[in-house]
């Protein structure tokens, strides 16, 4: 039996990246999967890949605005009857900035906040009343190691996944004081090869990127989409059902220079 058996989650940003490879996990844990992302076809296939690999019905996808309040509603009441359910919500999907507080554009500023905080606000607010009725729950956030350690030159990530430090830890008090059934906590990544990492690899060449990232990290080296894939397949499942308002640092040792 898988670690995650007869779970019904929905991952933002499914259609590659973190998102993909969370998705993937979960299935291959005995989950039924829902993947929603803007780029709805990039969905579609990895729902297929999933398909293929674990019998048809396992997964499903959307395409999704996460920013959209609208889309949030439809989608979640899309999922829960494709799925017959849902119990675990994977809030993924994100962008980010490079530019200090005098550098970055008011306009920018406020894009990330919107995607990576507001849509967080937002599939929390819609899901919480349908994972009310399907057993443990659990509500994953997506945040980053730049949610604990800033830097001058990504004023918009930083403020926006601190954010979804206290966002989640907010949520996870507000579910144990109305059932204590549904539990909300952050991920944060380091370095991640995922195309988050390709302007970086375009200015240096991959090799020299991931080593030049690699050296910023005592274990010496970038991690790899599965690594933070174990850690929400970790939150999702019962053996966490005491984990709640709680950040999991997967970070190579960097925040404890």
């Amino acid at each position: 039996m898988g670690r995650v058996q007869g779970k019904m989650a929905l991952v933002t940003g499914g259609a590659q990246g973190l998102g993909e490879a969370i998705g993937k996990m979960l299935a291959k844990e005995g989950a039924k999967v829902t993947l929603t992302d803007v780029n709805g076809a990039g969905a579609e296939k990895v729902a297929a890949e999933i398909n293929a690999a674990h019998g048809a019905g396992t997964a499903f996808a959307f395409q999704h605005d996460v920013t959209d309040e609208a889309q949030w509603q439809e989608v979640l009441k899309a999922a829960h009857a494709a799925m017959g359910g849902l119990n675990v919500l994977v809030n993924n999907a994100g962008i980010g900035s490079l530019g200090s507080v005098e550098d970055e554009t008011y306009d920018m500023f406020k894009k990330v906040q919107t995607v990576d905080v507001d849509s967080i606000f937002l599939g929390c607010k819609y899901a919480i009343p349908l994972m009310r009725d399907h057993g443990l729950g659990s509500i994953v956030n997506i945040s980053s190691i730049a949610g604990i350690i800033a830097s001058g030159n990504y004023v918009a990530y930083n403020t926006a996944k601190a954010a979804v430090r206290h966002l989640s830890k907010s949520i996870a008090l507000h579910c144990a004081k109305t059932g204590g059934q549904i539990r909300s906590n952050s991920v944060h990544p380091v370095f991640i090869n995922t195309p988050i990492l390709d302007r970086t690899k375009e200015m240096f060449g991959e090799e020299k990127a991931l080593a030049k990232l690699g050296r910023q990290i005592p274990l010496g080296k970038v991690g790899e989409p599965d690594d933070i894939a174990y850690a929400v397949l970790y939150l999702a499942s019962d053996e966490s059902k005491l984990v709640t308002g709680a950040e999991l640092l997967v970070d190579g040792g960097i925040s404890a220079q």
